[in-house]
């Protein structure tokens, strides 16, 4: 498909039943997270309407969707109760002007720095994460909030725990929701609605959402059956126009003074800057298309998002991989959908919010259950496997990681053994080596590569320390091109030690080798983690 085919106005057909399933994902997601994070529950829909129509419309992302991120909550809830809330909105503003500012620097090429084996890990913790945290919302328990992706949960309990204790609190009525909900998503993947010139112009969670509003009413006249307000979503219900502009909230410019406040604004711009940018990377591999976000511009948007959404009483915004993957899979092309989305909201929760408060969360559970299950295919597991342990072992220790912590944590510890794997490949073969001839009465030749960097040093030293007295050692430095100044300096001090080992030390072309500058060593290590086509990606942002 050539560029011209992405233009949104020839796209619509595709990007706005999209938008209406990505709207219908993120409602009870920004109420959620709004309600974990001590916030006023509208402060979640300011953030969600910015995410979709500010960020959307300045990002260069095609599918990425943004909003209120759970991955914040726990910062936002502290700062919340240290600050107080039109504090913090400052702190979200100065937090804005911060990954604004690190936009123009170009931080976003840390974006292209993460293995494809850990962002894979990531996008199939996430699916998990979310079937999890969804069981207790298909059985009509709801204690704990739209949103929660951390394990320990708001209420004391973990992501497993709290399958048990649903036990004691089913619904009837929304189990028997969830329960068509998941059916009607079943039969609208079969290939012969799909192919359906008319029933294939219908979204499936569309019609689940109607599905489940219809039953909502009809169980209301039957008391086993009612759903009650608590199995809902549940929108602040404005009575007039004046009263739903009274629900935004404008910071408290006096708290200038306070240090703590540039503490909180720091830390927001510095999580929600990964989060981003982790997502950006997991959104374009999801792209049928291949296209790659200009994560620089991302930063920017993202922070011009912040400053508005502060500036109007909403909590911090990043851009969510639940809400992008549902994008990508119902279709969505370009990031029409994504600002679509926000227009929805605006539009639905100005206009009809007793209706939207009428949804059963269970027919929401059923929607992100089949979003969860497309991101941790099983045929991921497998793929992942037969690509051998260098990449399955990061992919795995991601996915519990994330499953049994949270999103940055499960992606430190990725990270953490995709670097270790590095570190022990530049072990094993920064040079040839052969220890068969320190058994035989000829010289021990060791032949150093061609870039040899300080992620050496333990290989080299321990093999010239493994070499007996006595012997002649050839050190070839013919074919490199870079060495590392730390390398020489053991290569030196080997030579004075060799003197008292009865040891003859010959050096070919070691000391005129070029010296190997820090950037072109980060590049070619960067190359390593991130594949070869990472510094070519990267030079085109």
């Amino acid at each position: 498909m050539n560029n011209m085919n992405f233009s949104p106005f020839k796209n619509l057909k595709h990007d706005l039943p999209a938008s209406i399933v990505v709207f219908l994902v993120a409602l009870p997601l920004c109420l959620g997270i709004a309600l974990a994070s001590g916030a006023p529950l509208f402060s979640g829909i300011i953030a969600g309407i910015v995410g979709g129509i500010v960020v959307a419309a300045l990002s260069g992302s095609p599918l990425g969707v943004s909003g209120p991120a759970a991955g914040l909550a726990v910062i936002v809830l502290t700062a919340i109760q240290d600050l107080g809330f039109e504090p913090f909105l400052l702190a979200v503003v100065i937090g804005g002007l911060i990954q604004l500012i690190l936009g123009f620097l170009r931080a976003g090429i840390i974006g292209y720095y993460f293995p494809t084996a850990v962002i894979k890990g990531m996008l199939s913790g996430i699916g998990i994460i979310i079937i999890l945290k969804q069981i207790p919302h298909a059985f009509g328990y709801d204690a704990d909030p739209e949103g929660d992706m951390n394990f320990i949960q708001p209420d004391g309990h973990n992501t497993f725990s709290e399958l048990s204790y649903m036990l004691d609190g089913i619904t009837p009525g929304a189990l028997i929701v969830c329960a068509i909900s998941l059916a009607i998503l079943i039969l609208w993947e079969q290939k012969f609605i799909r192919n359906h010139k008319i029933l294939s112009m219908v979204q499936g969670p569309l019609l689940v959402v109607l599905a489940g509003i219809g039953l909502s009413f009809w169980f209301d006249s039957l008391p086993p059956l009612a759903i009650s307000g608590d199995h809902m979503v549940s929108i602040p219900v404005a009575q007039s126009v004046g009263d739903f502009f009274n629900q935004f909230s404008m910071p408290d410019w006096g708290s200038f003074a306070n240090p703590q406040i540039y503490v909180v604004a720091f830390t927001i711009a510095i999580v929600a800057s990964l989060e981003t940018l982790l997502c950006v990377e997991a959104t374009d591999k999801l792209d049928p298309y291949k296209r790659v976000t200009p994560t620089n511009r991302e930063l920017k948007a993202q922070g011009v998002g912040n400053i508005i959404s502060g500036l109007i009483g909403g909590i911090p915004i990043t851009q969510v991989i639940v809400r992008s993957s549902a994008n990508i899979q119902s279709g969505g092309r370009t990031k029409a959908s994504a600002f679509l989305h926000g227009v929805l909201m605006l539009v639905f929760v100005m206009a009809i919010p007793n209706v939207l408060n009428k949804i059963p969360l269970a027919s929401l559970a059923a929607i992100l259950f089949l979003v969860g299950y497309k991101l941790a295919k099983p045929v991921m597991f497998k793929e992942m496997y037969r690509k051998g342990w260098s990449q399955f072992i990061p992919y795995m220790v991601t996915i519990i990681g994330i499953v049994f912590t949270d999103l940055l944590i499960g992606i430190t510890m990725g990270m953490v053994v995709a670097i270790f794997q590095i570190l022990w490949k530049n072990y094993q073969v920064p040079y040839t080596f052969e220890s068969d001839e320190m058994k035989s009465g000829g010289p021990v030749r060791i032949q150093l590569a061609e870039n040899v960097s300080f992620l050496n040093k333990a290989g080299i030293l321990n093999s010239l320390n493994s070499i007996p007295d006595n012997k002649h050692v050839i050190i070839d430095g013919s074919r490199t091109k870079d060495i590392h100044p730390d390398i020489i300096e053991i290569i030196e001090d080997f030579k004075a030690n060799a003197l008292t080992r009865n040891i003859t030390v010959e050096s070919i072309d070691v000391a005129g080798v070029k010296m190997e500058n820090p950037v072109g060593e980060f590049e070619r290590v960067v190359k390593e983690v991130s594949g070869n086509n990472a510094m070519d990606t990267i030079s085109k942002n």
